[in-house]
């Protein structure tokens, strides 16, 4: 543990004090291909994603050739009151930081005149022109905290008049900033506002004039090196950078806050930098709360329709194709637990998946059916050791109990949350899961579980025949060897009275892979 900086998981990163990937080339990106080009956007990116650290590493780049107007609406209600104090709160905010800027007292002492209480707004654009025009170096506007503000109808009449601005300073009749940035987690640009009072339908963007942002903030594998690399410089673990990289990548899909979340724990907790230590610290985040999970059962629990389309996605399988104009895919995406892979909506990382798993089987009816002949741990377990054979063979027996009545269909749709429901009470406290999101399809579900020392690969399917069941076999053989495993485990739901063999352990390319079979439909028929 370093004695002079830590990994940050709260508020602003400072490269004196807290390790920090190296996101020199996002920040490069962002003023070639917005700033130079005078472009205005939005910033926008889930929650606790880095945008105010983004910020202010790009304050430190472009003051160097422009006037900064870094602002914030943090704590701005008095603010949005009226036209007046709109106007009065935007020329005292700004006028702060041109005092900070050094910009010559000539600038000062026009701004600093009294705001017109009459024609406030007016009153603001004529000054944003002056100070545009006299500047001797163009101004660039930089706000953050903009949700706390953006539903309010007069800061949309800001907007209005900086896309005003905005227009007439291309068409060479007006002064304004060089580039607005304002940072959130909503796309400004997506709000509407009335053109005039009096229109009941009639909508507009006060934002249309804004870039679509394209700038991938999430961490690379080379970008989380970075970071371990400064640690490695300080600490000298002898940690393998790439391999813990690559690994804490595939939990957290470079998702900030995740990232830092478990270099943390390592850090702090005196946890290896092995892979054993980065699960361990998955574990224990999965295990905690924090606000960023508190948003997302939030999410799921305000937006009914959303959730549904997250269980379609996550428990059902289902291939749903990536339309960003639906709303709840918008929505997914907004706060990062959607992303497009291939075409399709998927959950953005592991660690979302497994939190959304737990989530759902904790408001299941699955806990409620467990019979102590199922629950009690202590018979899956031995000199420490999960039998995951034993576990296999007995939620088996569980569903044919306790689901029996069920359709086919019900089966189908939720035996992945079925068996995590079973698996969970057995291996809490000691052990924990990942579905693993690189390898799911509609059609199948690799679980990756550990339990003391032990990595065990299950793999969950339909049956869809002898033929198919041997692509099983290949696949499961592959992702084995891909994680240097001997055995696997293999559970398929069939469609059919009777289950077409009996519960089997196989050799194939090398590894055993033991195999069961569990049939669901009461009659055998769709």
């Amino acid at each position: 543990m370093s004695e002079n900086k830590e990994f940050n998981i709260t508020g602003l990163c400072i490269p004196k004090l807290h390790y920090m990937v190296d996101t020199s080339e996002k920040v490069s990106q962002i003023i070639e291909r917005y700033i130079k080009r005078g472009a205005y956007f939005t910033m926008n990116c889930a929650r606790q994603y880095g945008k105010t650290t983004t910020l202010e590493l790009l304050y430190h780049r472009l003051r160097e050739d422009y006037i900064v107007l870094d602002i914030s609406f943090e704590a701005s209600d008095d603010c949005f009151v009226s036209m007046y104090s709109l106007a009065l709160g935007l020329v005292s905010k700004i006028e702060d930081r041109l005092v900070s800027e050094n910009v010559s007292d000539t600038l000062l002492e026009k701004w600093r005149k009294p705001v017109s209480e009459t024609l406030p707004m007016e009153d603001l654009n004529r000054r944003i022109t002056e100070l545009c025009r006299n500047s001797d170096r163009e101004i660039i506007l930089m706000a953050d905290e903009v949700d706390r503000v953006a539903d309010n109808q007069l800061f949309l009449l800001f907007l209005g008049l900086l896309r005003t601005k905005y227009l007439r300073r291309n068409a060479g009749r007006d002064y304004t900033f060089k580039s607005v940035i304002l940072a959130g987690v909503h796309d400004i640009k997506n709000l509407k506002m009335k053109l005039r009072q009096e229109e009941n339908r009639k909508y507009n963007s006060p934002w249309n004039i804004a870039a679509d942002f394209n700038v991938e903030m999430g961490f690379s594998v080379r970008e989380i090196e970075s970071m371990l690399r400064e640690y490695e410089a300080d600490c000298q673990t002898g940690m393998n950078i790439h391999v813990i990289a690559e690994r804490i990548y595939a939990y957290t899909g470079g998702y900030p806050f995740l990232v830092s979340w478990i270099c943390k724990r390592i850090d702090e907790g005196e946890l290896s930098w092995t892979i054993s230590g980065v699960q361990t610290a998955v574990k224990d985040l999965l295990h905690g709360t924090n606000t960023l999970f508190d948003d997302i059962i939030k999410n799921l629990e305000n937006y009914p329709d959303f959730r549904k389309l997250v269980e379609t996605v996550l428990v059902q399988g289902e291939s749903v194709p990536f339309v960003v104009s639906n709303p709840e895919i918008a929505r997914g995406v907004m706060y990062g637990i959607f992303q497009k892979t291939k075409g399709q909506v998927s959950i953005s990382n592991q660690i979302f998946e497994t939190y959304i798993y737990e989530y759902l089987i904790s408001i299941s009816r699955t806990q409620e059916l467990l019979l102590p002949k199922y629950s009690d741990k202590s018979q899956y377990i031995r000199d420490g050791r999960l039998d995951m054979r034993l576990v296999l063979e007995r939620f088996s027996a569980f569903l044919k109990s306790e689901y029996r009545k069920e359709d086919g269909r019900f089966i189908e749709r939720q035996g992945r949350l079925l068996f995590l429901s079973f698996l969970r009470p057995i291996i809490n406290g000691t052990g924990h899961y990942a579905v693993e999101a690189q390898t799911r399809q509609n059609t199948r579900m690799d679980i990756q579980v550990f339990y003391g020392s032990e990595e065990f690969i299950v793999e969950l399917k339909l049956w869809h025949g002898a033929k198919k069941e041997r692509d099983g076999y290949a696949q499961l053989a592959g992702y084995l060897d891909a994680r240097g495993l001997e055995q696997g485990y293999l559970v398929s739901f069939c469609e059919n009275l009777k289950t077409p063999r009996e519960n089997q352990e196989i050799e194939y390319n090398g590894h055993k892979i033991y195999e069961v079979i569990i049939a669901y439909r009461e009659d055998g028929s769709k």
